[in-house]
């Protein structure tokens, strides 16, 4: 049985590239930096779980709701098989019993914060929105996209960004826990127009303050798709 069965909803992605020398510390034992065209990226990534189960069951209050993460890209050999997968730097959500089995199970970095999003469908267009509050400030990052998603082409950036299956999590200098996300490949609505406001020093540590007065250096939204975390394994 999987750990976890839900749909991930209308991610809003935006890409930084920054270098190598800030991602070397979260760097999880055995993978090593995955790139797009010679570039490190991180990614700041607001979605929706929606029909939300752990272990075959809808836990109350925690079936429908909001995650935004900052992530980075690694790969791993597996006996001589590439495995493409994501770290997590930090992740929010905002019901706290999701922090406390995350962070338990999984050793990952979840933190419980009040969080909101919007939908809107206009004529023309749709806004995408996750806000957010911490240290008594707000931050959110809203996308405005065109209304008819499209296939993700083959070999591009979109692609590279969301077709990573595996998740690894640094437990300490030599130990790491892998586990599998299955969902199939996704569409992507255009972008017409961003605003993200985020305190990145604050919230994800100093190695990544500069993003804050920074233009992303690509924007995405995904559709989304029906998604299972499968349990994890140590590689040490």
């Amino acid at each position: 049985m999987s750990f976890l069965k839900a749909e991930w909803r209308r991610l809003a992605i935006a890409n930084y590239e920054v270098n190598e020398s800030d991602l070397i510390k979260h760097l999880p034992y055995g993978t090593e930096l995955d790139t797009w065209d010679g570039k490190h990226y991180v990614s700041l990534v607001g979605f929706m779980f929606v029909n939300t189960k752990m272990l075959g069951m809808k836990i109350p209050f925690h079936v429908n709701f909001e995650e935004v993460n900052l992530r980075f890209y690694v790969r791993y050999n597996d006996k001589g098989k590439w495995k493409r997968g994501v770290v997590f730097i930090k992740e929010l959500v905002p019901r706290r019993a999701l922090s406390i089995v995350a962070n338990t199970l999984y050793s990952e970095h979840y933190q419980t914060v009040k969080m909101s999003h919007e939908s809107i469908d206009n004529h023309t267009n749709m806004i995408t929105k996750y806000e957010w509050e911490h240290n008594n400030e707000q931050h959110h990052i809203s996308l405005t996209s065109e209304k008819e998603a499209k296939p993700i082409p083959t070999g591009s950036e979109e692609e590279f960004i969301t077709e990573h299956y595996w998740g690894y999590t640094k437990v300490n200098e030599s130990k790491t826990y892998e586990y599998e996300v299955t969902h199939p490949k996704w569409d992507c609505y255009k972008v017409l127009d961003h605003d993200i406001r985020i305190d990145f020093g604050s919230l994800y540590g100093a190695e990544f303050s500069e993003l804050t007065s920074r233009e992303p250096d690509s924007v995405m939204l995904a559709e989304g798709s029906l998604i299972t975390v499968e349990n994890k394994r140590i590689i040490k």
